[in-house]
């Protein structure tokens, strides 16, 4: 059965797209911000194959999978609660036997880069997402069984399942990355340096910051500097710095009711509309909707969102 039509913001993944040109079908899709999207399938009697996808997707099986295996490790087999990784630039090629449900969460390199520095306290170049088949890991599972079965129209919801995406990233990062290289890669800032840094710019998320103040902290010319935090981090300084300000801007959402524009001030941002456009650009819901929702919602485990 062919796939319904992709949405938008979800065509430019290669394995969505893979499954959007197969017999599988497309049951619901959406983009849950931060740069990360998710889709349920269902799918029988097909074979697809992954060729280097540029993105990385962490897959859950719901139902079915047990005539359903890779070519590159024929004992295996599907089944519900098992995962799979398909990491950027991986190759895998499957056999898909009886009718099988499955959720695939879609995710970017950008997206680890935070999490390896704040969760691993190393350099995102050091992290390799790990590729899996049906892998049993309740703590990775679990969020994204959860994130499977929520309405992502509705906004709460989609807020919720934005979390619970946060969640299984930083489950699969703790429990499964591997090191990508046996020696420490050349170039970037030291490991030091690189801590100092992201303590103070932390401190200092208040105020104005520019490239050429940090630069003097890692006591580099700003050039050298910005291209060394690019290699380190993964991301470039102003990205860096706005994400920082973002999650700061989530705390002080969910926990405090301050008014925008004092929460602007705390996290560095010229004014509230500045707040309101930068958060909404990235999670899709405006700081007074986030506050409305997350305030309505339980905090979540160990490997919430940062």
């Amino acid at each position: 059965m062919t796939a319904l039509a992709t949405a938008p913001d979800l065509s430019r993944h290669e394995v969505f797209d893979v499954l959007a040109h197969s017999r599988a079908q497309l049951l619901r899709s959406a983009s849950l911000g931060d740069g990360l999207a998710v889709a349920v399938w269902r799918n029988a009697a097909d074979a697809t194959r992954y060729s280097r996808p540029s993105h990385h997707t962490l897959s859950l099986y719901l139902s079915g999978g047990h005539g359903t295996w890779r070519r590159e490790a024929p004992d295996l087999r599907g089944e519900p609660g098992r995962l799979c990784v398909m990491p950027a630039g991986h190759e895998s090629r499957w056999v898909v036997g009886g009718e099988q449900s499955f959720v695939h969460l879609y995710f970017d390199e950008a997206q680890l880069a935070p999490l390896a520095v704040r969760l691993l306290d190393r350099e995102p170049r050091e992290v390799q997402v790990p590729d899996l088949t049906f892998v049993g890991d309740g703590r990775v599972a679990g969020p994204l069984h959860a994130l499977s079965m929520l309405d992502w129209q509705d906004p709460q919801a989609r807020l919720q399942a934005n979390a619970l995406g946060h969640e299984a990233l930083a489950a699969l990062l703790v429990v499964h990355a591997t090191r990508g290289h046996r020696t420490p890669p050349r170039g970037g800032l030291s490991a030091p340096v690189r801590r100092r840094l992201v303590d103070w710019t932390e401190a200092r998320l208040d105020q104005p910051l520019t490239i050429g103040e940090m630069a003097a902290e890692a006591a580099l010319s700003e050039h050298h500097f910005a291209r060394m935090f690019r290699t380190s981090f993964g991301i470039a300084p102003h990205a860096w710095v706005l994400w920082l300000r973002l999650e700061r801007a989530k705390q002080l959402l969910r926990h405090t009711d301050a008014p925008l524009d004092e929460v602007a001030r705390q996290c560095g941002l010229a004014s509230a509309s500045h707040l309101v456009n930068r958060f909404r650009a990235r999670t899709g819901v405006t700081p007074g909707q986030f506050r409305r929702l997350r305030q309505a919602q339980p905090e979540r485990g160990v490997f919430r969102s940062p």
